[in-house]
C-alpha cells in the first residue's frame, strides 16, 4: 500500500487509510503546455494531462480506477476477477496486467469491433499476460456469459470479484475524484493556469463522472468536455451524474465534509467526433494522432484518445475559445507492455473463437 496521501486525503484527512487502495500508479502525474502542437493546429494555449505515464508496464487511465479495485477484490478474499470489454480493450488489458502482478486469475468476456492492427495485439497480449479470453458475439451473450463464469466460480470456490466495464464504479470512479483534486493542486502551485476546459473521451464514464466530481472538489471552474467514442454504451449526463454521485456518498460515509452536489447539467457530452461507431477509425483522429506524434512525440490510439484530441483541436479553432487555456486529458499509455515480453505469442495459441480475428480481413481505413 502506498504511504504517502493522495490528494483526496490532503484536503479529508479523515480519509487516509480508510479506503484500501493498492499502489499501482505514479502519481501524481504530470501537466505541461503543448506549444509545438497548438502553434501547428493553430490553437492558442493547449495544455496536457499525461495520465499515459501512471505506470509500468502498462499506463492510461485505467490504472488510477484498477487502484481502488483490486485492492476492494483483495479485501473481499477474492481470487479471480473477471471484467467485460471489446476486443481491443484498453481496460481489459491494464485489468489483466495489474491483476495478475497481484496475484489473481484473470477472466475477460470480450465483445465484438472493428478488427484493426492494434486490435489484434491486444489480443495477443491479453493472452501472453495470462488472461482466459472469452469472446462473444453480443452484448447479451455477454451478460449471459458473465453470469455462467460467475456461477460456476462460485461453485468451485472461486466466484471471480466483478470489475465493471471500464472500471467505472463508484468504488472505482473514486480515482477520478482524486484526478480532479491532483489537477486543482497543480493549478495552486502554478504548474499550469486553470483551463477553462478539459476534454477527455467518453467511455464507460468513470473517467468523466470522477473530473467532474474532482474539480469541484477542488474549487475549479474548469468545464469538462465528454467527447463520446462508443455508441455501445450511449451514457447520459444523468447517468454520469448518477455515477459521480455514488462516488462522492462513499466519501461521505466516511467522514468527508462539505462535498459537492453534482447535477446532470454539470456534463458536457459531445458525439462530433465519433465517427460511425466505436473502435472505427475517423480521418479526423488520424489527423490528431498524427499531429501529436510530429510536433510532441505523443502516442495515441485511434478508438479513444485520437478521437479526443480531434475534439480539442476543434473546440480550441473556435472563436468562442478567445485563447483560453484548453487541456486535453491523455488517457492510453505511453509505456509498451508488449516491451516487456520475451515473446508474443503466436494467434493460434489463442482460443478458437478469438482466431478469427486473425482471418478475416481488418476494418478498411477511413473515407
Amino acid at each position: 500500500m502506498r504511504t504517502e496521501p493522495l490528494a483526496l486525503e490532503r484536503r479529508f484527512p479523515v480519509l487516509a487509510g480508510r479506503l484500501p487502495r493498492m499502489a499501482l500508479a505514479a502519481l501524481p502525474t504530470p501537466a505541461h503546455r503543448l506549444a509545438d502542437l497548438g502553434r501547428d493546429a493553430g490553437v492558442a494555449e493547449l495544455w496536457v494531462k499525461r495520465d499515459d505515464l501512471t505506470g509500468e508496464p502498462y499506463g492510461g487511465n485505467k490504472v488510477r480506477k484498477l487502484e481502488w479495485l483490486l485492492a476492494a477484490a483483495r479485501a473481499r478474499g477474492h481470487r479471480s476477477v473477471l471484467t467485460t470489454g471489446a476486443l481491443g480493450s484498453n481496460h481489459a488489458l491494464a485489468t489483466t496486467i495489474y491483476a495478475r502482478a497481484c496475484g489473481f486469475r484473470v477472466h475477460l468476456v470480450l465483445i465484438p469491433q472493428p478488427v484493426t492492427e492494434h486490435v489484434r495485439r491486444t489480443l495477443l497480449l491479453d493472452h501472453a499476460y495470462g488472461a482466459a479470453i472469452h469472446a462473444v458475439p453480443s452484448i447479451g451473450a455477454a451478460r449471459r456469459r458473465v453470469l455462467g463464469l460467475l456461477a460456476r466460480g462460485a461453485l468451485a470456490g472461486d466466484r471471480p470479484y466483478l470489475v465493471p466495464t471500464g472500471g467505472s464504479s463508484g468504488l472505482g470512479t473514486l480515482g477520478y475524484v482524486n484526478a480532479g483534486m491532483e489537477l486543482a493542486e497543480q493549478v495552486a502551485a502554478g504548474v499550469l493556469p486553470e483551463p477553462a476546459a478539459v476534454v477527455v473521451p467518453l467511455g464507460s464514464g468513470g473517467t468523466v463522472a470522477g473530473l467532474v466530481a474532482g474539480l469541484r472538489l477542488g474549487g475549479l471552474a474548469t468545464r469538462v468536455v465528454a467527447v463520446r467514442v462508443t455508441d455501445l454504451l450511449p451514457l447520459s449526463p444523468r447517468f454520469l451524474a448518477r455515477l459521480a454521485t455514488r462516488s462522492l456518498a462513499a466519501l461521505a460515509r466516511l467522514g468527508a465534509a462539505p462535498l459537492p452536489t453534482v447535477a446532470p447539467e454539470d456534463f458536457d457530452v459531445r458525439s462530433e467526433w465519433l465517427g460511425p461507431g466505436y473502435g472505427v477509425v475517423t480521418p479526423e483522429g488520424l489527423e490528431a494522432a498524427r499531429r501529436a506524434a510530429a510536433t510532441e512525440g505523443l502516442r495515441l490510439e485511434t478508438t479513444y484518445g485520437a478521437k479526443a484530441l480531434a475534439g480539442a483541436l476543434a473546440l480550441g479553432r473556435a472563436p468562442a475559445a478567445r485563447g483560453a487555456p484548453l487541456l486535453f486529458w491523455h488517457t492510453y499509455s505511453a509505456a509498451d507492455p508488449g516491451a516487456r515480453l520475451v515473446d508474443v505469442p503466436d494467434w493460434r495459441e489463442l482460443p478458437r473463437e478469438v482466431q478469427r480475428v486473425f482471418t478475416e480481413p481488418l476494418a478498411p481505413p477511413p473515407a
